[in-house]
């Protein structure tokens, strides 16, 4: 499966479809398909089309996406924070979710920020409800700060909160060369 995958960096072009991929994974009845559906938490959109291209364009930051056979089934923003990096909308689409792709873009993410940007360690966050995939990150060896952040009530562009009690939660892992 994954043999027939290419990496390489998110353009403008591909804004529209990356964030139709990335709402498809996080939000409504498609993300339900597979297993990183926040739905039950948020409603609305994760991201939108002019969004993804501000990132594209911001300083220190890239998008990496994984295509197959020239569609785009996964994606990653990162962020260079120092000698850190940030590391958000780790995304596969829903139908390919449980293969290994998420792994395998995450090992790809942490490559990029070693090589590329000398990143000592890579830090995210993650909605403190998701316990399931604050687990599979900490499999993949990163650990629970004891440190969160506040969730954007009232800014629609991250979602309709349908609960009161959101928060993110900061994992952080230590990078080697």
């Amino acid at each position: 499966m994954t043999n027939d995958l290419a990496t390489r960096l998110a353009t403008s072009p591909d804004a529209a479809t990356l964030a139709a991929l990335v709402n498809s994974a996080y939000r409504g009845e498609s993300s339900k398909v597979g297993w990183t559906t926040e739905a039950d938490l948020l409603g609305g959109q994760r991201v939108d089309a002019d969004r993804v291209i501000e990132t594209i364009a911001a300083p220190e930051n890239v998008i990496l996406v994984h295509d197959r056979r020239g569609t785009p089934v996964a994606c990653v923003h990162l962020e260079r924070t120092g000698d850190a990096c940030y590391l958000g909308m780790l995304t596969i689409r829903p139908d390919l979710q449980g293969m290994g792709l998420g792994r395998q873009l995450l090992e790809a993410a942490e490559r990029w920020a070693v090589d590329r940007w000398a990143a000592r360690s890579m830090h995210m966050t993650v909605i403190a409800q998701r316990l399931e995939l604050i687990a599979w990150y900490e499999r993949r060896g990163y650990q629970r700060t004891g440190r969160s952040k506040p969730f954007p009530y009232g800014d629609v562009r991250f979602g309709i909160p349908r609960r009161r009690d959101l928060r993110f939660e900061i994992l952080r892992k230590e990078l080697s060369a």
